[in-house]
């Protein structure tokens, strides 16, 4: 028992610690845009380092991950690397540059919603009263965190409430079409052919003769290697090692910490303002996430028990 407590509580720290490095974004985007780099480019060198990284600790510790089973299932990861990925992170790297850092990753925490609202409407999943509550609390805190209660309309831009609305559907997304994926591929091979796509997508795109140069640059290879390394790869690889180790739903519940990370940093390292009714609105927009994410636990509970 007492090993097994050990193991829990080691996997509890890798799922915390991984989500902790994804609320560090926002520091490497920030820096990036200091060198002229838009939202856009940045989600490409992302997508780049991201991609490289993962496919070198796949063929590092896992070569039998990287086997695409059939090549019609490409179109997983279409959806996944280019209507999730790239559309999401251009969305909230955009939001962030419009707003701040705490309004864009409130706003990003609303995919649970749009999970909710797409599964209707595609899976048809039931819409259950918890999963109501959750949507209409993430609503509250959607007009609390962007001012549009009480009554303050020009606190947030409406540029940036869609941007960020777009990345919580874009990031909702990556739910929906590796739900189809998990059939035949793991979590680590699905995000790794994910930033892949994503990467090949993305690379005609660069503007190489104006900023190709700018790729030399220690500082700027610092901040690029390091948002695909630590907040993205790395965290990946330590969030499914702890993930493989506990409950998914427990799991999930856990990464909350992610907006907390980044609304702190947003805070404390930008000096970004960020009031008691936002704290109030991202804290309806977290308990609606803990909300689904419980309902969903019991009813799994309940159906082994039946």
């Amino acid at each position: 028992m007492r090993k097994g407590g050990h193991l829990l509580k080691k996997a509890y720290l890798f799922i915390i610690l991984g989500a902790s490095f994804w609320g560090t974004i926002s520091w490497y985007v920030r820096h990036l845009y200091e060198f002229g780099f838009t939202p856009m480019e940045v989600v490409i060198l992302r997508a780049w380092t991201a991609a490289f990284l993962l496919l070198a600790y796949l063929v590092i510790f896992a070569r039998q991950e990287i086997k695409l089973h059939a090549f019609k299932d490409i179109r997983y990861f279409i959806g996944t690397g280019i209507f999730s990925i790239i559309f999401f992170n251009f969305c909230l790297f955009t939001a962030m540059q419009l707003s701040t850092i705490p309004v864009a990753t409130a706003l990003l925490y609303t995919a649970p919603a749009f999970v909710t609202i797409l599964s209707f409407l595609l899976f048809k999943e039931p819409l259950t009263k918890s999963k109501l509550i959750s949507l209409l609390l993430t609503f509250v805190g959607i007009c609390l965190v962007v001012g549009i209660f009480p009554l303050n309309i020009g606190f947030v831009s409406a540029k940036a409430i869609l941007f960020g609305l777009g990345a919580g559907l874009g990031y909702s997304l990556y739910s929906i079409f590796s739900k189809l994926a998990l059939e035949t591929y793991s979590t680590l091979s699905i995000t790794t052919f994910t930033f892949i796509t994503a990467a090949i997508a993305l690379s005609p795109f660069f503007p190489y003769a104006e900023k190709g140069a700018l790729l030399i640059n220690p500082f700027v290879l610092f901040y690029a290697l390091g948002l695909g390394f630590l907040p993205t790869a790395f965290a990946y690889i330590i969030y499914t090692y702890g993930l493989n180790q506990t409950e998914a739903s427990k799991a999930s519940i856990l990464t909350t910490i992610e907006p907390v990370v980044a609304t702190l940093i947003g805070i404390f390292l930008f000096q970004e303002n960020f009031t008691i009714l936002q704290f109030i609105g991202m804290s309806c927009i977290l308990a609606a996430v803990l909300f689904i994410q419980r309902s969903s636990s019991n009813k799994v509970h309940i159906q082994q028990s039946a």
